[in-house]
């Protein structure tokens, strides 16, 4: 990739390649014709000679040798460490010893998934999905949450003051009703005392007004087997 700023394109260089070599033009004449160094007009005339215009295209920035790079063993057993025990990087460079950063860097560079994208107990690769188009999969869900009441739950107060707060008016369950769209992850959620049938449809109407102010025609629907 040719930096932002750089003075010569490839056709550039090779205009520049062919004054100097086929023109007979000198160096330093040519530098000031195409606004560049002396040292940069005789490298690309240099590469011209060698290579023609194969040469005029970028090379790798990469040096030859990497004296400084982590042994080949140390990385095995970065490798053996994250494969047997799923830890993260923190963790191995704290066992063997080494810097969190390079440990990070073995992992990137022989492309380890994440230990996010895997599953802890199997450590195989979790399968995500996403649908083609808005609208062609909505999840719908309920996630039940407690309120807490003033001054703390029972945790605070113990289980005596928190079964006595039960049944009072704004504690019990919070019950948030949810409709998340599988492509755009749009998502819609009310918060309701309830769970009943007639609470879900009356949602689900909500929810598929809200997905149709945005354009989203909603072709299929994904639920779990709750009663409502």
């Amino acid at each position: 990739m040719i930096h932002a700023n750089a003075p010569l394109t490839p056709t550039g260089r090779l205009r520049l390649a062919r004054c100097v070599v086929e023109d007979g033009w000198p160096l330093r004449r040519a530098a000031e014709r195409f606004q560049v160094s002396v040292s940069t007009a005789a490298r690309w005339a240099g590469r011209y000679r060698d290579l023609g215009e194969a040469g005029m295209a970028d090379r790798s920035s990469r040096p030859r040798t990497s004296p400084a790079r982590t042994p080949t063993r140390t990385e095995r057993r970065v490798i053996k460490v994250r494969v047997i025990r799923r830890w993260g990087p923190a963790r191995i460079a704290y066992l063997l010893g080494l810097n969190p950063s390079t440990v990070h860097r073995i992992l990137t560079r022989y492309r380890l998934a994440r230990l996010t994208h895997l599953d802890r107990a199997t450590a195989t690769p979790i399968r995500r999905y996403e649908h083609p188009a808005p609208g062609d999969l909505v999840h719908v869900d309920i996630k039940k949450l407690g309120n807490i009441p003033d001054g703390g739950g029972h945790r605070a107060l113990g289980r005596a003051a928190g079964r006595r707060n039960s049944g009072q008016r704004g504690h019990g369950y919070a019950y948030l009703h949810n409709a998340v769209d599988d492509h755009s992850r749009l998502a819609y959620t009310e918060i309701h005392a309830d769970e009943t049938t007639e609470t879900a449809v009356a949602f689900w109407i909500r929810a598929q007004a809200f997905f149709a102010g945005y354009g989203i025609t909603v072709r299929r629907v994904l639920t779990d087997n709750g009663a409502c």
